[in-house]
């Protein structure tokens, strides 16, 4: 989704929340530095003040701010519920009005030339 992330994860070493940290941290690294490599991006000016204005606000004192720091994890005790949430991923730029059909998404797992990628557990 253009404004936020919807992901099922699992770990078998380690904390799940380091891991969204450090795709957090590694993501808002690339980002920026992809907007201002890009000599086409028409609203760099815009996009780096906003970050900068959020990061102002931040207790971490970080010059930046591009993701939240909150996030609202499940825990996905079932198969069934597993099934749910994936529906709901794969349905959630339908419903936002952006594809007609799940497979249309290009950042899905339910687009099978998407390079995300359902692993098995």
């Amino acid at each position: 989704m253009p404004s936020h992330v919807h992901w099922i994860a699992s770990r078998k070493k380690g904390r799940l929340s380091d891991l969204l940290r450090d795709f957090k941290s590694f993501t808002a690294k690339k980002l920026l530095k992809m907007i201002r490599k890009n000599p086409t991006e028409s609203r760099e000016e815009w996009m780096l003040q906003q970050f900068r204005h959020y990061g102002s606000g931040c207790p971490q004192n970080q010059q930046y701010q591009v993701w939240k720091h909150d996030n609202h994890p499940f825990w996905l005790e079932s198969a069934w519920m597993i099934d749910q949430k994936t529906d709901y991923i794969h349905n959630n730029p339908v419903e936002a009005g952006f594809v007609n059909e799940p497979h249309e998404w290009w950042l899905s797992s339910a687009n099978p030339q998407s390079p995300i990628k359902v692993l098995e557990m």
